[in-house]
């Protein structure tokens, strides 16, 4: 199975033969000169994507190397912003879905179907985080109540404008929930661009990095990433993947950072505060980055499919059935988690 590989240090990659050799490079001490590290070589038949936090050299003969064997990279910066993504050629790509996928975008009723969509999965998979904590002796009651009542509103919901503001309601009340279920740490208020304290660093972080894998998964479909309905299509973004991430943000990141600061797996030693800001530190980065890849492996019993899917090609999917309802084949039915 083909797997993710994720880049902390500053380096050099490079094709070799049919292997990709990805060289460290560390600075001297007195920080005139640098020296390179223990070359590590990867087999391309064993790699999905490439997720790069450090500065990488590589010339075009190796981007022309990744794309043949489609391998995506994806570049976050120092503050963990995501930055970019070299994406290999969309092979998959069909005009008759292209154009289907803009007709449900341009026709009203269409889009908001989809849109109410997106919007239910998720709230969903964010109430049933909540359920499983209230069970476990965390009083979220008085949370979950409120969310159920502002889910009521999204059916009758006649614009997406109107949805999108039900949603910030909804996910506003759940991330007050964050304060009951963490132990050591407190969410006090959503913050970003940038996050304030440690629990929104690891949303925020997380966040991109599921941004990243819903783009990934788009690009396995005939889907055309910037054509999306929840979010408005813009200039320069891959809008659907921000639709796609609203349900999986729940199921994969949240359920992690539950887990890895409830278990002391990233303490507060795990974080820097700069410029007003709050980051997780390299061993941090590699904790949580770790914790989340282990998550995209996990299976489980797919009920429809009756056989074990992974996290990771729960999100693939998830964009097939999107194309099949956009080409009219099957009504699309978001994806709730049922334990």
């Amino acid at each position: 199975m083909k797997k993710n590989y994720y880049m902390f240090n500053p380096g050099m990659l490079q094709r070799k033969d049919n292997t990709l050799k990805f060289t460290p490079v560390v600075e001297a001490e007195n920080g005139a000169a640098v020296k390179e590290g223990q070359p590590r070589y990867l087999p391309v038949e064993n790699v999905d994507d490439l997720y790069v936090f450090g500065s990488l050299t590589a010339n075009s003969a190796t981007y022309n190397f990744l794309g043949q064997n489609d391998i995506a990279v994806h570049f976050f910066d120092y503050y963990e912003n995501y930055t970019g993504s070299f994406m290999p050629k969309d092979y998959l790509l069909a005009g008759k879905v292209i154009i289907s996928q803009v007709a449900h975008y341009q026709k009203k009723n269409k889009r908001l179907t989809i849109a109410h969509k997106f919007i239910e999965g998720a709230t969903h998979n964010m109430l049933t985080n909540l359920k499983y904590y209230n069970r476990r002796g965390k009083d979220l009651t008085s949370v979950m109540d409120t969310m159920e009542k502002y889910a009521e509103q999204i059916s009758a919901a006649d614009a997406v404008d109107k949805l999108m503001g039900i949603e910030g309601n909804i996910r506003q009340t759940y991330y007050e929930g964050f304060n009951l279920i963490l132990n050591d740490f407190k969410m006090e208020q959503r913050t970003k661009q940038p996050p304030q304290n440690e629990v929104n660093a690891l949303i925020s972080f997380g966040n991109m990095m599921c941004y990243s894998l819903c783009l990934r998964a788009i690009s396995h479909t005939q889907l055309n990433p910037t054509i999306s309905y929840l979010h408005e299509p813009g200039y320069r973004r891959y809008s659907l993947a921000l639709d796609i991430a609203e349900i999986f943000k729940p199921v994969l990141i949240d359920k992690v950072v539950f887990k890895v600061l409830n278990k002391k797996e990233i303490q507060s030693k795990h974080f820097d505060m700069k410029l007003n800001r709050c980051v997780l530190n390299e061993s941090g980065k590699k904790i949580f980055v770790q914790a989340i890849e282990e998550r995209l492996q996990e299976t489980f019993q797919h009920r429809n499919l009756n056989r074990h899917v992974s996290y990771k090609h729960l999100v693939i999917l998830e964009c097939y059935k999107l194309s099949k309802h956009i080409m009219e084949i099957e009504e699309y039915k978001p994806f709730k988690m049922y334990w």
